[in-house]
């Protein structure tokens, strides 16, 4: 039994390195380049931060009130992928903000 949840949890930590390979946003960026409007690609990063955000407070809640489908690992891992995304987007926001601070600042 111990087996299985070492499986699932190694299953489960190749996945989020192959989620961050691929780059945050990942799963909604085809929809935002078929648009070719940024705003479209920062929105689905924005609605994807607030998915995990939602998704870690879920099973938060689970866990809390005694749901046997819900480990301790599940609400941790979610939880911190849920940090780790909004971090990521507070890095590209703060970097935007500086882009268009120094464009305001350029000479005309």
């Amino acid at each position: 039994m111990m087996d299985t949840r070492i499986d699932h949890v190694l299953h489960q930590m190749r996945t989020l390195q192959s989620q961050v390979t691929a780059g945050p946003g990942a799963e909604h960026a085809p929809v935002a380049r078929a648009q070719g409007d940024f705003s479209a690609l920062l929105r689905a990063a924005i609605d994807g931060v607030n998915a995990l955000d939602e998704k870690a407070d879920d099973l938060a809640d689970r866990f809390e009130i005694g749901d046997r489908d819900v480990d301790l690992t599940q609400v941790m891992i979610a939880d911190q992928k849920a940090s780790l995304a909004f971090t990521a987007v507070t890095q590209v926001r703060n970097k935007l903000v500086t882009a268009y601070q120094d464009i305001m600042n350029m000479p005309v």
